[in-house]
C-alpha cells in the first residue's frame, strides 16, 4: 500500500482565482516538492465582474462552469491534482459584493449554515488529514461576504476536527507586510509610464496588508513565479497579467507577489520568521524546531 505524502496542506478560498492570487506560488512550491495540495473552493464566482468582451455574455450558473474550466487550467498549471468544490460544484453560490441583494439570496454562501458548511468541509480533513490549513482572516483580506463566509467556515470546521480527533497543527491565515506592499507600489509608480496599464491600484485594494510584525512565515517561492503567472492568467475572465504586475476587472494595476506571506494564527511558531509553512510539525518530514 503506497504511504501518504509526509506533508499534507490544505487551502480554503471563496471563488476561482484567489487562490492563484494568494498562495500561487506556496501551492506550486509544495506540490513540486511532494506534499500533498488540497483546494477547497466555496463558490463557483458567478457573479464575478468579466474582463474580456468575448466572455462579457457569461453571467450565472454558465460564468460559474466557465470558471471551474479555469481553475482547473490553473491547477494544471501550479501542479496540484487534488482540488475540489465545497459539497459538491454549485452547492453554494456567489454572494456578490457586501450590501447587494445577491447576498440575501438563500442559496449563496453568505446565507450558508455555518455548522452545515464547516460539516462539509471536516469531510475533506477526515480523508487529506491535513497537518496545515490556509484561509482567510476574519475579514477575509478585504470584506468579500464571500471570503468572511470562507474564515469562517474554515475556523469552524478546524474546531469540529479538533473535537473529532483530526487536530490540525498549525492555521495560517493569507497576509502582506505594509513594508513590502509600500516598496512593491513605489516600484510600480516609476514604472507605470511604459506600462500597458493605465493607473495603478493602492495599497488599500491589496487584501490582507498589515503592520510587518505580524508576519511569522515567508515563502520564496520566486522559481515558481512563471507558474503562478500562468496559473492567474488561467483565470482569463478575472485578470489580466503583465509580469510582475496584473490587474483585476477595475483595471488598476497592482504587484504580483512570488513571495507569499503568512500570520500563524494557530500552532506553534518555529523561529522567528518561518520559511516553511510545515516548520516544527512532527512526522511532516521537515526538522524540527530547535
Amino acid at each position: 500500500m503506497t504511504e501518504p505524502p509526509a506533508r499534507r496542506l490544505l487551502l480554503v478560498h471563496a471563488h476561482p482565482d484567489d487562490e492563484s492570487i494568494n498562495n500561487g506560488a506556496t501551492m506550486a512550491r509544495y506540490a513540486a516538492e511532494g506534499a500533498r495540495v488540497t483546494l477547497v473552493t466555496c463558490t463557483l464566482g458567478e457573479h464575478g465582474e468579466v474582463i474580456p468582451p468575448e466572455l462579457a455574455h457569461l453571467s450565472g450558473p454558465a460564468l460559474g462552469e466557465h470558471r471551474l474550466r479555469e481553475l482547473a487550467r490553473a491547477m494544471r498549471a501550479l501542479g496540484v491534482e487534488d482540488f475540489r468544490q465545497l459539497g459538491g460544484a454549485g452547492r453554494y453560490q456567489d454572494s456578490g459584493m457586501m450590501g447587494l441583494a445577491d447576498n440575501d439570496d438563500p442559496a449563496c454562501f453568505w446565507q450558508a449554515d455555518l455548522d452545515e458548511a464547516a460539516a462539509s468541509l471536516v469531510e475533506v480533513i477526515r480523508e487529506v488529514r491535513p497537518q496545515v490549513l490556509v484561509t482567510y482572516d476574519p475579514n477575509g483580506g478585504y470584506g468579500h461576504p464571500d471570503h468572511i463566509q470562507a474564515h469562517r467556515v474554515a475556523m469552524r470546521a478546524a474546531e469540529l476536527a479538533e473535537e473529532a480527533g483530526l487536530g490540525i497543527a498549525k492555521i495560517y491565515w493569507n497576509r502582506v507586510p505594509c513594508s513590502v506592499a509600500e516598496e512593491a507600489f513605489a516600484r510600480l509608480g516609476r514604472e507605470l509610464p511604459g506600462l500597458p496599464f493605465a493607473k495603478a491600484a493602492v495599497i488599500d485594494d491589496v487584501p490582507g496588508v498589515v503592520d510587518d510584525e505580524r508576519i511569522t512565515t515567508e515563502i520564496d517561492g520566486t522559481a515558481y513565479a512563471a507558474a503562478k503567472a500562468a496559473a492567474m492568467g488561467a483565470h482569463a475572465t478575472q485578470i489580466t497579467v503583465a509580469e510582475p504586475y496584473f490587474l483585476l476587472s477595475n483595471e488598476l494595476a497592482q504587484p504580483l507577489f512570488t513571495t507569499e506571506y503568512y500570520e500563524l494564527v494557530r500552532g506553534e511558531r518555529a523561529g522567528e520568521r518561518e520559511t516553511d509553512l510545515f516548520a516544527g510539525i512532527h512526522g511532516a518530514g521537515v526538522e524540527e524546531a530547535s
